[in-house]
């Protein structure tokens, strides 16, 4: 493995006019945050930052540039911050701008705030702008098309045509696009009402207010479209499916101190996991605690929980058990939730167990098989189908091409687990040879395979912290 040494070794030492350059390739909240953190960081040294990033401002990217209002953010917004150490500094954004005034729906009875997710992005984006106001940290507008390694430095070629040389290189780009099941993709190719991708801004707007509707994929971003579709007064029926029929659940009625003990006894097996977390579960009703405070507990720990589990053990998690992690852990905004009861309630809502079997086109109309497990088909008829599947994390090196690249050069490899790209517990990047990079590193959910929970903005905001320290440390070995 490579260290500090290795890393400058082609390049000037201390007392150099030369000025240590950090690329970051993505500017949502795991770029930004890296940005920002590494700018505190080294507020003193000669150094500069370069954020990629095609979006009008750093700091929102994909999950927070909506401008659907029906999108809110799915924690409280006192646990929502850029700095972990001050969970309370969005709140107090919040306060000092007034800022839901057109929002009176965002104060729940319990006092819980849950905003806009615009508006989580728009408080990143203020954090970010003095850095880039005074060219601390530059935005280079535009997408990354290619990426070379050469001559111990990194050279970033974007779609303006543009090279930037920098000696250390950070990725942290959004998730891969929902990868639609292969015999729906080929049926449907070309239907005006077939929303492979519902992340793209405006791909709702298709969906006609009678039309029935097929979702495919039951978590956070189903209940999404479900609630964007309500708000703009779709009122035809809607039929969610998922391979286990599961639904994202809300919040604790009141709030909850984490509870279990994860780590006097480590578990180093998925299914000791699940014993330990229904052990819990089931002491904390006895308590008067819900399900909830287990959950929060296992995710405050979930590194170290991580950590002690072998390869194999991680990836009968992934197989097995993330579905139900998934819904318990992702809950969705009391606002959002209430759309979904209403809508299961009237009837409008149907949630099933279920696989897309066969599909029949009939001009605009689309006949569906629904395949149960236990159960009969269904034969069902729909005028849209939107695919809400979830990130292919598996296809993260074949998402972009630069990403591709680096992979076939063998800067890049998936990890083992398929989560997203192999990374060291210092989150450099490791190649085909199995050896880390200690000029690249992994930031956000693509990290998640080594770091496991980092999905939740808590942790990324944390592991944008743990990255920039990082970074502050090989600047300033750079610099002598």
């Amino acid at each position: 493995m490579m260290d500090q040494e290795r890393l400058f070794s082609d390049r000037p030492r201390a007392g150099s006019p030369h000025a240590v350059t950090v690329a970051v390739i993505g500017g949502g909240v795991s770029g930004a945050g890296v940005a920002y953190h590494l700018a505190l960081a080294l507020s003193e040294e000669r150094f500069d930052i370069v954020v990629f990033e095609p979006r009008a401002e750093i700091g929102r990217g994909l999950a927070y540039d909506t401008l659907d209002p029906a999108h809110r953010i799915n924690v409280p917004a006192v646990r929502m911050s850029l700095l972990p150490d001050h969970p309370e500094d969005f709140v107090e954004w919040i306060e000092r701008n007034d800022a839901l005034t057109d929002d009176p729906e965002a104060v729940r009875p319990n006092g819980a705030v849950f905003p806009r997710r615009a508006l989580f992005g728009a408080y990143v984006a203020s954090a970010l702008r003095p850095f880039v106001d005074t060219g601390v940290i530059k935005h280079r507008r535009a997408k990354v098309a290619h990426v070379e390694r050469a001559d111990g430095h990194w050279t970033v070629f974007d779609s303006e045509g543009r090279g930037t040389e920098a000696d250390l290189l950070v990725i942290a780009t959004s998730h891969p696009a929902p990868d639609a099941p292969a015999n729906l993709a080929r049926a449907l190719e070309g239907h005006p009402r077939f929303v492979a991708d519902s992340t793209v801004p405006g791909s709702l707007d298709v969906i006609r207010p009678e039309d029935r509707v097929l979702i495919v994929g039951n978590g956070l971003t189903s209940a999404d479209i479900v609630a964007s579709l309500s708000r703009n007064g779709h009122r035809g029926p809607i039929t969610s499916i998922s391979r286990r029929g599961l639904r994202s659940r809300g919040h604790a009625p009141r709030q909850q101190d984490p509870f279990g003990d994860f780590e006097a006894v480590p578990v180093d097996s998925a299914s000791g996991l699940l014993r330990s977390v229904r052990q819990a579960i089931g002491e904390a009703a006895s308590q008067g605690v819900t399900w909830h405070a287990v959950i929060d507990q296992v995710r405050g720990h979930g590194h170290d929980i991580w950590r002690n589990l072998p390869v194999a053990e991680r990836r009968r998690i992934v197989r097995h058990l993330r579905p139900f992690w998934d819904v318990h852990r992702f809950r969705i905004a009391p606002q959002v939730e209430e759309v979904l009861d209403n809508a299961v309630a009237s009837g409008r809502l149907e949630i099933l167990a279920a696989s897309v079997g066969s599909i029949v086109r009939s001009g605009e109309e689309i006949s569906v098989t629904l395949r149960r497990k236990h159960a009969a088909p269904l034969e069902r008829v729909y005028d849209a189908v939107v695919v809400t599947t979830g990130p292919a994390h598996g296809g993260i090196l074949d998402s972009q091409p630069w990403l591709a690249a680096l992979r076939d050069e063998g800067y890049l490899r998936l990890d083992p687990t398929g989560l997203g790209l192999a990374c060291t517990e210092r989150s450099e990047a490791i190649g085909a040879d199995g050896q880390a990079d200690p000029s690249l590193l992994i930031s956000g959910p693509l990290a998640r395979g080594t770091f496991g929970e980092l999905m939740g903005l808590p942790q990324i905001t944390e592991h944008a912290v743990f990255v920039a320290n990082e970074l502050a440390a090989k600047v300033r070995a750079f610099r002598g």
